[in-house]
Parts: C-alpha cells; structure tokens; sequence
C-alpha cells in the first residue's frame, strides 16, 4: 500500500491540479500487476482502492476550500485515463465514485449549492466512497419509496453498484407514487452499513470482472424527510441530470479510453516481434487511427463540461461523444487483437482482457438507439424530455 504522499501534500498546498496524474502513475504499476489476478478470480479491486485512499485521491475532486485537492474534470479524466491503462476494473469502478464527487462539487461552486458543502467536506475528511447506481436508476428510476409519516420506507435492489463492498454511501433514489398515480423519484443517501441493506454477489460477467459491480439489496430502509435531496417527474429529464449526464460521462468513459490505450501498447509490443507486412502496416496505422478518434470525441466531452452551462445541448454534445469514443475504443482493441494475432488470444498477454472489458462501454446510457434518438430530436427541434 502507498503510504500518505509529499505529492498530495503539495497539491493540496498549491492546487496544482495535473498533479493528480502523476499521483496515479505513482500506483500504476501496482494496480496492473494485480488486474489478472482480480480478472481471473472475479474479485474486487479492493487493493488498489486502498492505495487510492491512502494516496489522497478519494478526495481529489473536492475543492481545496472544503479540504479535497480540487481536481478539475480535465485533471479527473486524465486520472482516470491513466488508471485505465493500468487496470480497466479499477478505472471504472473508481470514476462511478469520482463522478459522484465531481457533481456536488460542480454545484457548490458554480451554483452556490451550499447544501453539497456537508457531503464534500466528509469526503475529504474521512475519506469516504460514495457509490452510484446510476447503470439502474437513470431517467426512468426504480426502486419503492413508501411514504410514512416523517419520510420514507424504501425497498430497491440497485444492480451495477461499482465498489459495492467498500462503498460508505450508496447516491440513489427510488418511484414514490402520489395518490393520484403520480410518479416522482426522490433521491437520497443510503449507509451501506445499514442493517436493512445487504450486498448480493452476482457480478459474474465477460469484462471488467474486477469492478465488483454487485446487486444491492434495499428492504424497509427508512428515510427522513431531512434526508431527500431533490425529487423530480420520473422518466423526464431534471435539470440535475443535465448536470449528472455533462460532468458524469467524460470521467466514465475516460476508463475506456485507458483500456483502448492499453490494448493499443501491448499490440503494438507484440507486433514488433513480427516480420514487418503491409498487413501489418494497415492494421497498425487503422488501429492508431481509431484510437486518435476516440481521443478526439472524449476531448470534446470535456470541453463541453468544462463549458460550465449543463443544458439539453450539452448532453446531446457529451452523448455524441460518448458514442464517438465507445465506437473508436471498441474498434481500437479489435484491430489490436489482429495486430497481435494468435498471441491475442493467451490470457498472459493482457489483450484479451481488454477486448473484454472494453465491451462494457456498449452499456452506459445514452445506449446507441436513444442517443441517435436524442440526437435527431435535437436537429429537428423536437422534444427530448422523455428520450433516455
């Protein structure tokens, strides 16, 4: 484990940001030395998380004012980007905890959102992991909140719960149904140290095996009034989810562009020890290609968050690109498993586990069918309240 580092330290001191990159690199040997083993067991990267806590970049996306390092979305990307390249698992499961971060911080600074202040400031004191479930909620919601009297009584099972085993607070919601059928989703905070919450073990999947993105089970919690964040029409964009979709996505899927780079290396350091083809050449150059391409798009997703004016333009921009860069990720690693050829195909090598985990970037929403939806509704000037 990595012991408390002088580089934290000095960024705190002087909010250089972009030190939180080499913070990272500092941990990246470790984090790929230990990706096959959570690969082939489908267990957890606790280890790596643990480094990552120790190292101060829990706390990295909170303004320095509130105790964080105060890590920019271009600064968080990158993180995460170099994490990718390390351990695919680690970088997803840990950007579903930075994005968490990154969007009350967001608020608090440029909509005086005082009451996200509490949140941040436990972060960085206690260096807390927040967890997302988001891959089962999003626009539509799910989950039962039961309205009692002082609050709610909630029963839901959030699958795709990244981290779910060292997570200290699950940011969730569930549909509560007014007596006049109409349906709201609240959202709100659960202790994962609840006892009325329990973690079920079904993350046994093709890629990103390390993410622990196991089912958590919700039955009775009750949630005081007090405790309810904001809530809003199920199934219809809210203005916070334009917030969440505009800063959530180009930290998300800055993972994928790590594994892309990932498969991109190794191919290359595989195809090196092969007679030099004009084959070789065109998948070499095709590969490099694409992966230029999905550098493109997700440079242009954080241009658009960095913009700071979250809107229905900004996620059409931001889902543009997350569908940019999951295509040209996805094409990168499959042209690197033909660059590699048949040394591809042997676990040791590292390129098949890419090929499977960057197959989870099909998987996020805005999904290909409503993103191109959301897109087209927005050249022809329609309605996209309801496409998600």
């Amino acid at each position: 484990m990595v012991a408390e580092t002088g580089l934290a330290q000095k960024l705190a001191e002087t909010g250089n940001t972009q030190d939180v990159v080499a913070i990272t690199r500092s941990l990246s040997d470790q984090f790929a030395a230990r990706a096959r083993q959570a690969d082939d067991n489908d267990s957890f990267v606790a280890e790596n998380y643990e480094d990552l806590r120790s190292a101060g970049l829990v706390e990295a996306g909170v303004p320095a004012e509130l105790g964080g390092l105060g890590a920019d979305i271009g600064a968080l990307a990158e993180m995460l980007r170099e994490i990718g390249h390390a351990c695919g698992s680690t970088a997803l499961a840990f950007a579903m905890h930075t994005h968490q971060v990154a969007i009350p911080a967001w608020r608090w600074r440029h909509q005086n959102a005082t009451a996200m202040e509490p949140l941040l400031r436990r972060v960085a004191a206690e260096r807390l992991i927040l967890l997302s479930s988001g891959g089962s909620d999003w626009i539509g919601g799910s989950g039962v909140a039961e309205k009692v009297e002082g609050g709610y009584r909630i029963s839901a099972r959030k699958a795709f719960t990244s981290g779910a085993e060292i997570g200290d607070l699950l940011i969730t919601g569930a549909i509560a149904t007014a007596e006049d059928g109409t349906r709201n989703v609240i959202h709100f905070p659960v202790p994962m140290k609840a006892p009325e919450v329990r973690i079920e073990h079904t993350w046994q999947t093709l890629g990103m095996r390390g993410t622990g993105s196991n089912d958590v089970v919700v039955e009775g919690l009750f949630v005081p009034d007090s405790a309810v964040a904001f809530s809003r029409p199920a199934g219809q964009w809210h203005p916070v989810f334009q917030i969440i979709a505009t800063v959530a996505f180009p930290l998300i899927y800055a993972a994928y562009l790590g594994v892309a780079e990932q498969a991109r290396d190794i191919a290359i350091g595989l195809a090196r020890k092969r007679p030099s083809t004009p084959s070789l050449l065109d998948l070499a150059g095709r590969m490099d290609t694409a992966l230029r391409a999905a550098h493109l798009a997700h440079r242009l997703m954080v241009e658009v968050a960095e913009r700071n004016a979250p809107s229905a333009d900004s996620v059409n921009e931001v889902m543009i690109g997350r569908a940019l860069v999951a295509r040209n990720a996805i094409e990168t690693v499959e042209l690197a498993m033909e660059l590699a050829g048949g040394a591809s195909f042997y676990r040791r090598n590292g390129l098949e586990r890419c090929f499977r985990d960057i197959q989870a970037a099909r998987y996020h929403p805005l999904q290909s069918g409503p993103q191109a939806q959301y897109a087209g509704a927005m050249a022809l000037g329609l309605p996209v309240d309801t496409i998600y």
